[in-house]
């Protein structure tokens, strides 16, 4: 309905250089609704959290990164190929979108005590960054979305996998006061644990400091600097609530009752290769930003 309204509104059958009318910015609207809901953006993201707690974490692991990343890919490719003329129009709307996604998804990320929920709120904060790139990639390009789109994998899913191996048998959902101890039980899996926390807290020298910088670099040089300044104060926030499982797992005493699962050894060895990964984009950069760059422009 969203396309056929767009391209009614073009009067032609196709989006391309496609005039301002009643029915294209029905129709535009009604995309950024469509997608928004599938990348779990603000206000479209109220299903989040029940659906992660409620879904089997290996499930929700990938709600969290597949779909979001199939999300982002569409709205760039919509949105910068289809609409080119209107980009000031949803490039205001996605750039507003972007400042109460990340604003609402790290505040209400603070106040949780299930670790699942908290990742949910984390996972609507980054779709906030995440946007952030898709508005200034309007300008600039792609190669910010590309690199912080690779990261925001590597290191969520690391923390999936995390609480895969620390998840109980009877499914039930692993509380942040759980994580206590963590470190003196499993130290390898408290380690790769606040390693992930950090990252996704953007703290160097991992790949979310990174990623974050050029996404940030890249508003700004798009004459979104205020849009910046949101993310960069959010992401102060969001500092807070992933380091409280860090806290928990290094000072407080351990919490009886909690032990991770019968081997999982590709679970255990997947998070090994997601941490390396976390510290070797964030050192060395370079190669993935070149990929990106030169992969940006079969998306423009």
């Amino acid at each position: 309905p969203a396309s056929t309204f767009a391209m009614f509104g073009c009067g032609t059958g196709s989006v391309a250089g496609a005039a301002t009318s009643a029915l294209l910015l029905a129709g535009v609207a009604m995309l950024v609704v469509g997608l928004g809901f599938k990348a779990a953006v603000v206000p479209f993201h109220m299903w989040t959290p029940d659906v992660y707690e409620g879904a089997p974490t290996a499930i929700t692991a990938y709600m969290s990164v597949g779909a979001k990343a199939a999300a982002f890919a569409a709205i760039a490719r919509v949105f910068m190929i289809a609409f080119p003329t209107l980009s000031h129009d949803w490039s205001v709307i996605l750039a507003i979108l972007a400042a109460v996604t990340m604003i609402v998804g790290n505040t209400a990320a603070v106040s949780q005590q299930s670790i699942k929920r908290m990742l949910a709120y984390s996972s609507i904060a980054h779709a906030g960054y995440i946007l952030v790139a898709v508005v200034a990639a309007s300008r600039v390009g792609m190669a910010s979305l590309l690199f912080y789109t690779v990261g925001y994998t590597v290191m969520n899913l690391g923390a999936f996998m995390v609480v895969i191996l620390l998840g109980k048998r009877s499914e039930d959902h692993l509380l942040i006061s759980d994580y206590a101890g963590l470190s003196r039980r499993h130290p390898v899996l408290a380690g790769l644990m606040a390693l992930f926390m950090l990252s996704l807290a953007g703290i160097p020298p991992t790949v979310g400091f990174v990623g974050k910088f050029y996404i940030f670099t890249a508003a700004v040089q798009a004459d979104y600097a205020w849009l910046a300044v949101i993310g960069l104060l959010s992401s102060v926030i969001s500092v807070y609530y992933y380091l409280r499982v860090v806290y928990q797992m290094y000072m407080v005493d351990p919490v009886a009752g909690v032990e991770a699962v019968t081997p999982l050894r590709w679970v255990t060895v997947a998070a090994g290769v997601a941490g390396v990964a976390v510290i070797a984009l964030g050192v060395f950069p370079q190669g993935v930003l070149a990929l990106a760059s030169a992969s940006s422009t079969f998306i423009r």
